[in-house]
């Protein structure tokens, strides 16, 4: 991995800018934006992404994935950010899909790893409870084992596009004996199972992300287990991990930064532009030199996994620098938009000053507010790096 790209990774950076070019256009953009067509524009979105093999760019090949190197993983990151495309929604590809083929069945792998690269299944994920966020280990959503069948009744909460899917993966308690941890499995349940209930959170950005999903005796088949009885933790830790690296957000800081410079150095109600300010140019460096050094953290991560290793406690240290740095971009875009007294929605479709932009920018600068929490707090983070970077 070097600073400098070769000659073979420049091609593949104009391949992946010129796919984006064709593919992610502005109508599906407008698609993707639109709440009412949001789930069709991202399934046309990813199953694009998937003929041309890139929907699960980071599974085993023997899987469907990519033989990239780290350095082309990142090109491949940003490149996205920079066009403005999202990427996957995370929940099958990047989260439950890492734990099937680890620990599925060879029936679990060939029955979901297909359609969720395809996106033909929707996924989400049912970990958090009402009294089990942070210390997911307390959670009490019951499976009790009825013959072929588990009888699951509990609530989850803050679950993301639940309306969407097709699928829930689940933490629920199967075995009060030990440690809390000591008891807990990991099922697979279909969204449209009696007694499966989904009930709408808007959350401050007045949009509908969050759910809260109520099971009132599901039956699950014992065959939707993923690996052992009361080993879901294991199975647990091991998801987090990914969906924590899949958190540093580079690509949108990177992205959000170059618009923040463009703006900024427009004249704003008649007075001078905001990059003439010393203050402003003093703040934005520092948020610069805290992006460049997330994305060669996140470089050295990739690497690792390139090489065969997992992401292990530098997922906590991405996560925690990533958000970090998210909602400082945010904040910082959110003051260049007020400039221009464009914190207001906006129905506009273009990026003129104190339309799209301001838009933007209020929609990220409320919904990222989240970000230092979902995905274990963290303060959580902070403690695992301390626990196994310092042996506290």
């Amino acid at each position: 991995m070097h600073a400098k790209f070769t000659e073979t990774e420049l091609a593949f950076q104009q391949q992946v800018r010129q796919f984006m070019r064709e593919n992610y256009t502005p109508e599906l953009a407008r698609k993707i934006r639109n709440p009412d067509t949001f789930r069709e524009g991202m399934i046309e979105w990813q199953k694009a992404l998937d003929s041309q093999g890139w929907a699960a760019n980071g599974w085993p090949v023997e899987h469907g994935g990519c033989d990239w190197s780290a350095t082309e993983k990142s090109i491949y990151i940003n490149e996205m950010a920079m066009a403005g495309a999202p990427d996957v929604v995370p929940m099958g590809i990047k989260m439950v899909a890492p734990v099937l083929y680890s620990y599925g069945s060879d029936k679990q792998k060939e029955r979901f790893l297909p359609p969720t690269k395809s996106s033909d299944i929707w996924w989400c994920q049912g970990y958090s409870e009402p009294g089990a966020g942070s210390d997911l280990a307390a959670l009490q959503t019951r499976a009790v084992r009825d013959g072929d069948d588990y009888i699951v009744n509990g609530t989850k909460i803050w679950t993301t596009y639940a309306q969407h899917a097709d699928w829930i993966f689940c933490l629920v308690r199967t075995g009060t004996e030990g440690k809390p941890q000591e008891g807990i499995s990991f099922l697979l349940i279909d969204m449209t199972a009696p007694g499966v209930t989904v009930s709408p959170i808007i959350s401050i950005d007045d949009e509908h992300h969050l759910n809260e999903v109520s099971f009132t005796d599901v039956r699950v088949p014992v065959e939707n287990r993923i690996g052992e009885e009361n080993m879901g933790w294991t199975y647990a830790k091991a998801l987090l991990t990914y969906e924590r690296t899949a958190l540093s957000g580079v690509g949108f800081c990177l992205r959000t930064l170059q618009r923040i410079r463009h703006y900024a150095s427009q004249e704003n109600n008649g007075g001078r532009p905001l990059m003439e300010d010393p203050d402003f140019q003093a703040r934005l460096a520092e948020v610069e030199m805290d992006v460049m050094s997330l994305e060669y953290l996140e470089l050295r991560v990739l690497n690792t996994v390139d090489k065969g290793g997992a992401p292990g406690m530098e997922s906590s240290l991405l996560k925690l620098k990533g958000t970090e740095c998210q909602q400082a971009v945010q904040s910082l875009q959110w003051d260049v938009a007020a400039a221009f007294g464009g914190v207001l929605p906006d129905e506009a479709d273009t990026d003129d000053i104190g339309h799209d932009f301001g838009n933007a920018a209020r929609r990220e600068y409320m919904f990222g507010r989240a970000s230092t929490i979902y995905g274990g707090s963290n303060e959580v983070q902070r403690n695992i790096i301390a626990k196994f970077a310092l042996g506290l």
